[in-house]
């Protein structure tokens, strides 16, 4: 599966950001769907994934992110709210056949990023 991020921008603190992964494919729907990210000089982290109804998401962004998927498109989106300069980054989304991991290299499959900025 091809998948594609966009969304990113810059954004004062306190603002919201919609992220969106578009993903080439029939069978999107069995895939388990995820996003990280990885600021400057530091290791992509896991941020959230999703499953066929179970979302899990990072402490550090847990009331403040939503993540959801439209099978019928074949997108999984990212709505960013309360933007804290801390989340600047580049956001990738990936996938993975099986079940869930917040690890990184249970994941086949990746999109280019998208950058996330948060001005302060």
């Amino acid at each position: 599966v091809q998948l594609q991020a966009s969304g990113g921008g810059l954004v004062q603190t306190g603002g919201s950001l919609r992220l969106s992964c578009v993903a080439s494919g029939r069978a999107f729907s069995r895939y388990y769907m995820a996003w990280f990210r990885q600021a400057p000089g530091k290791e992509r982290e896991f941020v959230s994934a999703i499953g066929w109804s179970s979302q899990y998401y990072a402490d550090s962004v847990k009331g403040r992110f939503t993540i959801s998927r439209d099978n019928v498109k074949n997108t999984m989106y990212l709505q960013m709210n309360s933007l804290k300069p801390e989340d600047t980054a580049v956001y990738y989304c990936a996938a993975r056949s099986g079940s869930y991991t917040p690890h990184e290299y249970g994941y086949h499959y990746w999109g280019q990023g998208t950058q996330v900025t948060v001005s302060s």
